[in-house]
C-alpha cells in the first residue's frame, strides 16, 4: 500500500502508483486554504496522466511539488479506494469555475493563459458577463511566437494575480507553471480544455455519463485522435491491481 501523510488544509497527502495526490473532504476549501497561506500550484490528476508522470520526469517533478493535487479522473478515487482512502472525484473544470465566481466576489486578480485566440477572445467578454466584478488582468491565448512568452513570463510576475489558469495542455500546463510560480502568490492551476468547454467550442460528457464516470468514452467518441493516449487506463488498472 502507498504512503498516506497528514497536510493542512483538511487535505493528506497520498499517493497512487508513486503519484501524489490529495484526499480532500472540500476541494474548494483547500485551494482557498492554500491561496490564504500565499498560494500555489494546483494539479488536477486522472489515471492518464499518473502513467504519463511516471515516464516523463518533469511532469513527474511538476505533480510532486505542486501544493494540492486533486483526484480528477475515476480511475485515481477507484485507485485510492484499493488503499481504504474513500474520495469523491473532484473535476478541475469544476474547481475552477468556482474560483471564478469566488475570485469575482472577493475582488481578486485573475488571469488565463491559453486555448486558441477564439476561444481566448470568447472569455474575455463572457467570463465578465457570467461573473460581475471579475477582475480580469490578462487573457492571453496559447498561441504566442517563442520570443513572446519570455515577456508574458515578466508581466505576470509583475501583475501578482491571485489566480492563474493555465490551458496549454498536459504536460505543458504543469511544467511550465512550475517554472514560472516560483516565487509568486497566487494560485495557479492547469486545466486542460476547460476553456473551450467554457467558450461553447467543445462540450462535457453528459451528466449521466459523469455519473456512470465514463467521461472518458464521451473524449473518446468526440475526438478518436485520443485512443493511442487512452491505452494509459487498462495500463493504470493492470498496474494499480499488480501493486496491490
Amino acid at each position: 500500500m502507498d504512503s498516506v501523510t497528514t497536510s493542512p488544509h483538511d487535505h493528506r497527502r497520498c499517493h497512487v502508483l508513486g503519484v501524489p495526490v490529495d484526499a480532500c473532504r472540500d476541494v474548494q476549501a483547500a485551494a482557498l486554504g492554500l491561496h490564504a497561506n500565499g498560494g500555489g500550484r494546483i494539479v488536477t490528476l486522472n489515471a492518464e496522466m499518473t502513467m504519463a508522470a511516471r515516464d516523463d520526469q518533469q511532469l513527474g517533478a511538476a505533480i510532486q511539488t505542486a501544493q494540492l493535487v486533486i483526484p480528477d479522473g475515476a480511475g485515481v478515487v477507484w485507485a485510492l479506494s484499493k488503499q481504504g482512502v474513500r474520495v469523491v472525484k473532484s473535476a478541475g473544470i469544476e474547481l475552477a469555475w468556482s474560483l471564478l465566481s469566488y475570485a469575482a466576489s472577493h475582488g481578486w486578480r485573475v488571469a488565463l493563459i491559453g486555448a486558441s485566440p477564439a476561444v481566448m477572445k470568447s472569455l474575455r467578454t463572457s467570463l465578465p458577463q457570467t461573473f460581475p466584478g471579475l477582475n480580469l488582468v490578462l487573457a492571453v491565448d496559447g498561441y504566442q511566437s517563442d520570443e513572446a512568452w519570455p515577456g508574458l513570463e515578466s508581466e505576470l510576475k509583475t501583475l501578482q494575480a491571485d489566480l492563474v489558469l493555465i490551458a496549454l495542455g498536459v504536460p505543458r500546463q504543469e511544467t511550465w507553471s512550475q517554472r514560472v510560480q516560483q516565487g509568486q502568490s497566487g494560485l495557479w492551476m492547469g486545466v486542460g480544455g476547460s476553456f473551450d468547454v467554457w467558450a461553447g467550442t467543445k462540450k462535457r460528457a453528459p451528466n449521466w455519463m459523469c455519473r456512470m464516470q465514463i467521461e472518458w468514452l464521451y473524449r473518446l467518441l468526440q475526438e478518436p485522435s485520443r485512443w493511442q493516449r487512452m491505452l494509459a487506463l487498462p495500463a493504470f488498472v493492470w498496474q494499480v491491481v499488480k501493486t496491490g
